[in-house]
């Protein structure tokens, strides 16, 4: 029976609602975070718990991870970074490679389950929708660094699969699609969502990247982590990989529109659209995005409950009491 769990990213976004969802159906749970990007004031409703203990510290250093998870029942492994709009590619390969293959490495010395936070870039330019786990994965050019985010990924999938298969490691893939909700953080790193509530609660034009008319599907938090949850206690799950993400597909374009909505009322919404040549260096964009949740629903019993317009709505009640209140948060 599981009872110890390493979250690692335990003070960002995703790892907090975690956390707190394994502490309250009765886990001891130690959160790892460097804090680069998480914040430990995300994890203000549990840190006084006698089943929580938070440790600052990088998923990188291998010797830090072997003493934490040698009496782990399992690794949820959500540390990592983002794909590079603004930041470092370099380090996005360096954080994301190294840290799933130490977890991988202490799973074989300890025996513990991993769950391994992939992500629905690894899909890239696929054209072939909704996206499967069986469906191919279509990369553009090593030289364009936004596409180091999901090769970093891929290795770290690759990785599960060959412990799995040499070492008896039961690991579990699962690829996210655009988790949202409150304690997201509040730059880019969080998604276009974040910016563009930011944006309407301030009257400021919104960023619209290329025409706009790109899709994605938002995941609120609260179905990201049921789905999760799901994945870790299911022994069906140990090898396979799933889709865990709303099927609501929307262009970012009715997304901000949305928001504003959401926000403003019926005003026209100020949008400002910035072509893809500023980026730094060069940049392409996925032209849509949407899953198959079949395997999921078969073997995991996961479907997501909340709808865009309501998972909007409780997010941008959260964001705009954070934004009052003066909080810049960003974790």
């Amino acid at each position: 029976m599981m009872r110890n769990i390493l979250v690692t990213g335990a003070a960002g976004f995703i790892g907090s609602h975690l956390s707190e969802a394994l502490v309250r159906k009765g886990y001891q749970v130690t959160g790892l975070d460097n804090l680069s990007y998480g914040r430990i004031e995300n994890l203000a409703p549990i840190l006084a718990h006698p089943s929580f203990q938070f440790i600052q510290g990088d998923v990188r250093d291998v010797d830090l991870l072997r003493t934490i998870g040698r009496s782990m029942d399992a690794i949820l492994h959500l540390a990592a970074f983002k794909i590079p709009r603004y930041s470092n590619a370099l380090e996005t390969l360096n954080v994301n490679s190294k840290g799933i293959e130490n977890v991988l490495n202490v799973s074989v010395a300890s025996g513990c389950r991993v769950i391994f936070a992939s992500t629905s870039d690894v899909y890239g330019k696929n054209p072939n929708l909704p996206y499967s786990e069986k469906n191919d994965f279509y990369m553009g050019s090593p030289q364009i660094r936004r596409w180091s985010y999901a090769i970093s990924k891929i290795l770290g999938e690759h990785l599960c699969f060959l412990y799995h298969k040499e070492h008896g490691v039961r690991v579990t893939i699962l690829r996210y699609f655009g988790s949202y909700g409150p304690k997201q953080n509040l730059t880019w790193w969080g998604g276009p969502q974040s910016i563009f509530i930011d944006c309407a609660l301030k009257d400021a034009p919104m960023p619209i990247h290329g025409d706009g008319l790109q899709t994605r599907s938002f995941t609120y938090i609260g179905d990201t982590t049921e789905g999760t949850m799901r994945a870790l206690e299911s022994e069906d799950a140990s090898g396979k990989v799933f889709n865990i993400g709303s099927t609501e597909e929307t262009t970012i374009l009715d997304l901000g529109k949305k928001v504003w909505r959401l926000v403003r009322g019926p005003e026209e919404p100020r949008i400002e659209y910035i072509p893809y040549r500023q980026f730094p260096g060069r940049y392409e964009d996925v032209r849509r995005r949407v899953p198959d949740i079949g395997l999921a629903k078969e073997i995991l019993g996961f479907s997501p409950k909340v709808s865009l317009s309501e998972g909007l709505t409780q997010t941008i009640e959260w964001q705009r009491s954070v934004t009052t209140s003066g909080g810049a948060l960003l974790g």
